[in-house]
């Protein structure tokens, strides 16, 4: 199945063509760039020639992008937790550290390479194709450093059926995090707009709500404990975007422990963090819950808190209250 898409739309203000069309999509200048000297973008019908060019507010944009080659996954033999299993879908737990498939940068010793290798190895066939042959079976997916509960397709009918509850944020998604300072209210909702930054693109954003860019985005969090500099936080999920929890805590002010992309670890924490040699998100996704695709049966899966995150918030709670 091609990958291949077109991208339409309106270029907002004018400015250089590569950032205008950078802003107006998620994708990045130097994609831009190479798209358009590839001869894949038009302005108004026209070829556009120089990423360089002037443009103006109000031009339409279009953009083929060509599906990118991928590399097919191989199988390895890496230990997994399997929560649940059947011939459609399979549930694990995975560990932090752990990206889910490959990509640039990544090109094996992932979630996926460990699946299909457990797969054939226990006769339970292979994964699903529909996700390509990097990431076969993936439906969606969690951090590299954040641990926790992921459903994979199996079968094409899974895939189909578990995108289509995802699509309709039916899924259950609850996660538990250790943030920075103490909310207040000590429960709330988080409703603001995600797209990629432009200061930095391996970054999300919150956007303003009117902007032509980004995904709709829902939170709701529920202080659990408090110490002395942090609080332990439920996270449920509306929504499922690239860096929800981590994007929202902190644009609330209360960004997550560990996270040296979107935070900063209070002054008191820092030398507990360095001797837990703690230097992830403290993020898990904790519960997972939906329809089985084919049967129709609830599923519900929980995941205890790894050793790492049990850790820093028993240290919290001993020392820091």
């Amino acid at each position: 199945m091609s990958n291949q898409h077109t991208i339409h739309g309106t270029i907002a203000a004018p400015a250089r063509l590569d950032k205008a069309l950078a802003d107006a999509t998620e994708l990045s200048r130097a994609r831009v760039q190479a798209l358009i000297a590839q001869g894949h973008v038009q302005i108004d019908g026209q070829p556009a020639l120089s990423p360089s060019a002037k443009a103006r507010a109000g031009a339409q944009f279009r953009i083929n992008v060509p599906a990118a080659a991928e590399a097919e996954a191989q199988p390895q033999d890496i230990p997994l937790v399997v929560v649940y299993e059947d011939e459609h879908l399979i549930v694990v737990d995975k560990p932090a550290g752990m990206v889910v498939h490959p990509a640039a940068g990544n090109p094996d010793g992932t979630l996926v390479n460990a699946l299909l290798h457990h797969c054939a190895k226990n006769g339970g066939g292979t994964l699903s194709g529909i996700g390509g042959v990097a990431r076969p079976g993936i439906v969606h997916r969690i951090d590299k450093d954040t641990s926790g509960l992921l459903v994979v397709a199996k079968s094409a009918a899974a895939h189909e059926g578990l995108a289509a509850q995802f699509a309709a944020h039916s899924v259950h998604r609850r996660y538990l995090a250790v943030c920075s300072g103490q909310p207040s209210p000590a429960s709330g909702r988080i409703e603001a707009k995600l797209g990629r930054s432009d200061a930095n693109r391996k970054k999300m954003a919150v956007l303003d709500k009117n902007s032509s860019r980004g995904k709709h985005a829902i939170t709701h969090y529920t202080v659990l404990d408090r110490f002395e500099s942090s609080a332990l936080i439920e996270c449920r999920l509306e929504t499922g975007r690239t860096h929800q929890v981590r994007v929202h805590c902190a644009s609330i002010g209360h960004a997550l422990l560990g996270d040296q992309l979107y935070g900063k670890t209070p002054s008191p924490l820092k030398a507990l963090l360095s001797r837990l040699q703690f230097a992830r998100q403290a993020l898990h996704a904790a519960e997972l819950g939906f329809e089985h695709p084919v049967t129709g049966h609830r599923l519900q899966f929980t995941a205890d808190l790894p050793g790492d995150m049990q850790e820093l918030i028993d240290e919290l709670g001993r020392f820091i209250r």
